[in-house]
């Protein structure tokens, strides 16, 4: 029993002086931790029926040279700049957090309550503690894959000659996996931040609670690596990129449509609302639905594939990395819509205030991770990626904060007559360069 503690002792002893050493040296320390942030049955909107699968925050927690990062991830629609300002600064008060050095994306699943329900804060908080608390000396590499899960949503109806919501196969589309790995400095994994530009949008005529895909994909990551291993998603320039295969949600809202004709209101331009239109027990109806959650699993079982395919192939591994970040605000002039209607039809406007992004960049080694608060259209993230002076850069969308732009399109689209873009209360020629030149900025101070 002697042998036994002293061993125990020891190996105590040298974790601490590892630790110590790491912290000395600069060395790379992470840890990592979710904490479930499903709503309460009191807190699940009118129009939803219940929970499908749980919502969680995941957390991936940085240190190396005496700065600290957070990478979050939330199973939600998207982060207020409420929940922004209050988590950041939580973090900055309770673990010396910079808000500078704070990525919180929402992975923006349709199938989650709008709205910082009461407790929400506290339990995104509560991932970084958990996190912190199971640091340990590690490294972090980099590497990118391929999906092809993801279409360019904007065509031309062929029927009707008007833009409408489709899969263009032709339009741009983006589709890189980006992967940055953390594991143990033995080769044993902690936990992986993975980017892609794809609605999550499968799940979203359930009218129930899910996460979508990118719970699936990060469920199944962190089943297949174990041992607490934790999977932050964050969604890339996606928006204008839905899922390649979405027949279950046409018709769906196909039903909804003619449900509503049927009562003499025309929803056909226009967004079917969930929760009503549909009787669930009809046998058509059940069986989309059910088609619905499978898909989403298909989906994120092979994004989940591509990322452990893109992590096993990395050669390279960092175990000092240098951590910075930054944001800035960005701002455009804004227009405000005067008439309706989804898509198809010239939209008229008026002036309005102008309107603000946040734009952040956090450097973790050669890795430079750019965010921005609203729905960006795919070619504006290929763009900054492809203007930026390191390979290993990566667009981070719907991330710190919620912006007051609706979508963000590219100066290539302003001219279409998609929902998107009419919608918008962003004036032509402006967002797509105040990204592009704000990202960029940002990136070289943190590189000096």
């Amino acid at each position: 029993m002697f042998v036994r503690f002293a061993a125990a002792t020891l190996l105590a002893s040298a974790s601490l002086v590892s630790l110590s050493i790491a912290q000395e040296t600069g060395s790379l320390e992470v840890g990592a931790a979710r904490v479930d942030v499903s709503p309460t049955p009191e807190q699940l909107p009118a129009l939803m029926t219940g929970i499908h699968d749980p919502l969680y925050a995941r957390a991936i927690v940085v240190r190396s040279g005496g700065e600290t990062a957070a990478l979050i991830g939330v199973d939600a629609g998207s982060v207020s700049n409420e929940l922004w300002q209050a988590v950041t600064d939580a973090l900055e008060t309770e673990h010396g957090i910079s808000p500078d050095n704070v990525l919180i994306s929402a992975s923006h699943t349709h199938s989650a309550p709008r709205g910082d329900r009461e407790g929400y804060a506290e339990r995104i908080v509560q991932s970084v503690s958990d996190a912190l608390a199971d640091m340990q000396p590690a490294q972090m590499g980099f590497g990118t894959g391929v999906s092809h899960l993801n279409v360019n949503r904007n065509l031309i109806d062929p029927q009707t000659n008007r833009w409408w919501e489709g899969p263009n196969y032709d339009g741009v589309s983006d589709k890189t996996v980006a992967v940055v790995s953390f594991q143990t400095l033995e080769g044993e994994p902690i936990g992986v931040y993975y980017n892609y530009a794809m609605h999550a949008v499968l799940t979203g005529q359930l009218d129930m609670v899910s996460a979508d895909y990118p719970g699936a994909a990060s469920t199944y990551l962190e089943e297949t690596m174990g041992d607490g291993t934790v999977a932050v998603f964050s969604s890339g320039a996606a928006g204008d990129q839905n899922p390649v295969f979405f027949n279950q949600t046409y018709e769906l809202r196909e039903i909804r449509i003619d449900e509503y004709a049927s009562r003499g209101i025309d929803i056909a331009n226009a967004m079917p609302p969930g929760g009503e239109g549909l009787v669930r027990e009809d046998p058509k109806v059940k069986l989309l639905m059910d088609q619905q959650v499978q898909m989403s699993e298909s989906f994120g079982q092979l994004l989940a594939e591509e990322v452990l395919h893109v992590t096993r192939n990395i050669k390279w591994w960092d175990e000092a990395p240098t951590i910075s970040g930054a944001h800035m605000d960005a701002t455009c002039p804004g227009r405000s819509r005067t008439d309706q209607g989804r898509a198809g039809f010239q939209g008229t406007y008026e002036d309005a205030d102008d309107v603000s992004m946040r734009l952040g960049l956090l450097r973790l080694g050669d890795v430079y991770l750019g965010a921005v608060d609203g729905e960006v259209y795919n070619a504006i993230g290929q763009r900054f990626k492809n203007e930026s002076p390191f390979k290993n850069t990566v667009m981070s969308t719907l991330t710190n904060g919620r912006a007051n732009t609706g979508y963000i399109y590219s100066d290539a689209a302003s001219g279409y007559l998609t929902f998107e873009v009419i919608s918008s209360s962003l004036k032509p020629g402006c967002a797509e360069s105040a990204i592009v030149n704000g990202l960029l900025d940002l990136v070289s101070q943190a590189r000096n």
